[in-house]
């Protein structure tokens, strides 16, 4: 508490508006999950058992829709996993435990030893999916429920030890199998997702695909000479110890290269409804170019003591301060406080975000594809 009381007050903001921000969203997936049914989607989704107790359904009320898409994968491991039912066989299985815990550690230690090997753990993991469903006479690690069968059949994936020929992946020279599933199962690759039925998704992508590639259009046009040397050659200003800060320094090059690449191989050989997230969590340049252009565009924010206050002039004349309510410290709160006043770019950029947060909690727990 008392690092908390010393602890910048714009800081403290930052984190209470984030965790109020974390509350909201866990309330609303409650309440869009229980108005809007779930949508058959063709992912993974494996029969369930029904809630054991109270505590079991209010959990599953409240918290159910934060169980869907990549998290179907984690509870499935979680609840059945090739561990979790070692934990749950009692007392007659603790001898089992045991070695299993002597082959863990074991595998941790031998890891620690050989994390040199960058691609080790990638190779592993091929093999053992080799070994499972390429070589002869290997069979499940446990009786697999006829429900979950059913969903195999009616999916059709390919489930070990149950016959049948190998899969064509096992014939490669070099068999990967994650390349496969994407492949077979999962469409991706070049201009694959370029059909109509998918142009909802696209229109969920093209705000971040416009602001990355704005992004890239206003650093190239702003340090062209800096683009093509590829920031080999530096400038004068640099020579002198002078470098330029903020978004269109030289010291961005790099992190602008990054999210290009990624924009373009997302947008042509990805589900493209995953590129907002694969862009947000990868490259800084989404909220970097995002707040530059708040920053160069918005008056209520150019009286917050910038680096640069003279880079604009306040709208009518009038000066900053002048105008506008709310003297919170956080500029997101500032600008939400005035939104009648903001700009239009503003308001574009802002309400793309907290769309795309709210949008993101309706389709997310009911099972829709989102980006």
């Amino acid at each position: 508490m008392e690092l908390w009381s010393r602890a910048d007050p714009q800081l403290r903001e930052v984190v209470w508006f984030s965790l109020r921000c974390r509350a909201l969203a866990l309330l609303l997936q409650a309440v869009f999950n229980l108005l809007i049914p779930d949508h058959a989607a063709d992912a993974f989704s494996p029969p369930r058992p029904g809630p054991r107790g109270r505590w079991d359904a209010l959990l599953e009320r409240l918290l159910g829709g934060l169980g869907r898409w990549d998290a179907e994968h984690f509870l499935f491991i979680a609840e059945r996993g090739r561990f979790a039912l070692q934990l749950q066989a009692g007392p007659a299985s603790q001898r089992k435990l045991r070695s299993l815990w002597k082959r863990v550690l074991g595998l941790v230690c031998w890891v620690v030893l050989v994390c040199a090997g960058v691609s080790l753990p990638f190779a592993l993991f091929q093999y053992y999916a080799y070994a499972r469903f390429c070589s002869p006479g290997t069979g499940p690690g446990q009786d697999i429920p006829e429900p979950l069968l059913q969903l195999a059949r009616d999916k059709g994936y390919r489930v070990v030890g149950m016959g049948g020929d190998k899969p064509p992946w096992c014939s490669q020279r070099f068999p990967v199998v994650y390349s496969y599933i994407q492949d077979t199962y999962w469409n991706v690759g070049f201009l694959r997702y370029f059909e109509l039925k998918q142009i909802p998704n696209f229109l969920l992508a093209l705000p971040v695909t416009l602001l990355v590639s704005w992004a890239a259009w206003t650093y190239v046009s702003t340090n062209p000479r800096h683009c093509l040397t590829l920031g080999l050659e530096r400038s004068e200003s640099e020579e002198r110890g002078k470098a330029r800060d903020g978004f269109c320094g030289p010291a961005v090059f790099v992190y602008m290269v990054h999210a290009t690449a990624l924009l373009v191989f997302g947008f042509f050989c990805m589900h493209v409804q995953v590129l907002t997230r694969f862009l947000g969590c990868s490259s800084p340049i989404l909220y970097w170019f995002s707040a530059h252009l708040l920053q160069e565009h918005e008056p209520l924010l150019w009286s917050t003591g910038t680096d640069n206050p003279t880079s604009g002039k306040p709208l009518l004349g009038k000066s900053p301060s002048s105008y506008g309510k709310g003297t919170s410290d956080n500029p997101i709160v500032r600008l939400l406080l005035n939104w009648r006043l903001i700009t239009p770019l503003s308001k574009s950029i802002l309400g793309f975000f907290l769309g795309y947060w709210l949008l993101g909690l309706i389709l997310h727990c009911n099972f829709l594809p989102w980006t």
